[in-house]
């Protein structure tokens, strides 16, 4: 039987296995069905690897839904409609399987910084409903970041510095002249809605961001975002643009929940500057009355 006579789950089945297996070869150790699988892509490099996972999404595949259809990363509003349809359909039956393609394919655009979640957020919506997809859209948002931190912390330092030395210089200056309140100043940078969250996650290594506040600011400080986005995949036979997505609207809100995220981190470092200025005058007065005493 020719390849592209197979029935739509048995393709996207055979597809995972082979993720699967080519990620046992470069030692991660994957457990499940189709282990047996594994020995032809023993010793293959993450290039290698990359390249299945690619294959996993663009892969041609056919579906009651639309009798010409791909599944591919979608890039306007159609394609998304035509995914999320042809996605339920092999659902009712393959959930698991869904979820574990949707999730790799999140993972491997966080990990690597390649722009377009907001597209998948709204497909998380549309597949698993507003609150599943929300959880599931921001823990992968935050293990993705995470990902492209270390793979930053591992790889691309030289690469970062060298091709972008006054952004990283000046969110360097940021950072340090917020240091004692970093985690609402990282907070901040994640609620508004203008900051490139790849870079930010590319240079946060460089900056010697601790992991542990660098994954709760992108869990806490994208939720609201994703919620947006999450909520619009809820009812998206309704949309009828992704403009809706980025109105004013939406963008002022953002705004003022970054301005409350402000807050708490001004006032503490209001109070640390402060509690400094005390400090240094006690130190004074202490070596003066030394002074005198002498």
């Amino acid at each position: 039987m020719h390849p592209g006579d197979l029935p739509t789950h048995t393709r996207l089945r055979n597809y995972i296995l082979w993720l699967t297996a080519g990620l046992r070869g470069c030692g991660l150790g994957v457990r499940g069905n189709g282990m047996g699988r594994a020995s032809a892509y023993q010793g293959c490099s993450l290039p290698q690897s990359s390249r299945r996972l690619g294959q996993l999404v663009v892969a041609p595949t056919a579906g009651p839904p639309s009798p010409c259809s791909s599944l591919k990363f979608p890039a306007d509003l159609e394609e998304l409609r035509e995914l999320a349809a042809h996605l339920h359909y092999y659902q009712r039956e393959h959930r698991g399987y869904v979820l574990l393609l949707f999730s790799a394919a999140y993972l491997y655009k966080q990990s690597f910084a390649i722009p377009g979640s907001s597209l998948l957020n709204v497909l998380g919506g549309a597949l698993f409903g507003p609150w599943m997809g929300l959880v599931l859209c921001s823990f992968l948002t935050s293990v993705g970041a995470t990902c492209c931190y270390l793979l930053s912390s591992a790889f691309g330092k030289q690469f970062v510095v060298y091709y972008f030395p006054d952004k990283v210089a000046v969110l360097q200056r940021k950072v340090e002249e917020n240091r004692s309140c970093l985690f609402f100043f990282l907070l901040f940078l994640r609620l508004f809605p203008m900051t490139p969250n790849w870079f930010l996650n590319l240079t946060s290594p460089i900056l010697n961001i601790p992991l542990s506040q660098f994954f709760l600011s992108v869990l806490i400080g994208l939720m609201p975002y994703n919620f947006i986005c999450v909520q619009t995949g809820s009812i998206l036979s309704q949309v009828t643009s992704l403009d809706a997505i980025f109105s004013w609207d939406t963008l002022l809100k953002l705004l003022a929940t970054a301005m409350v995220a402000l807050i708490p981190g001004t006032l503490i470092k209001k109070y640390s500057q402060g509690h400094l200025m005390l400090d240094s005058k006690g130190q004074s007065i202490h070596l003066l009355n030394g002074r005198k005493s002498m």
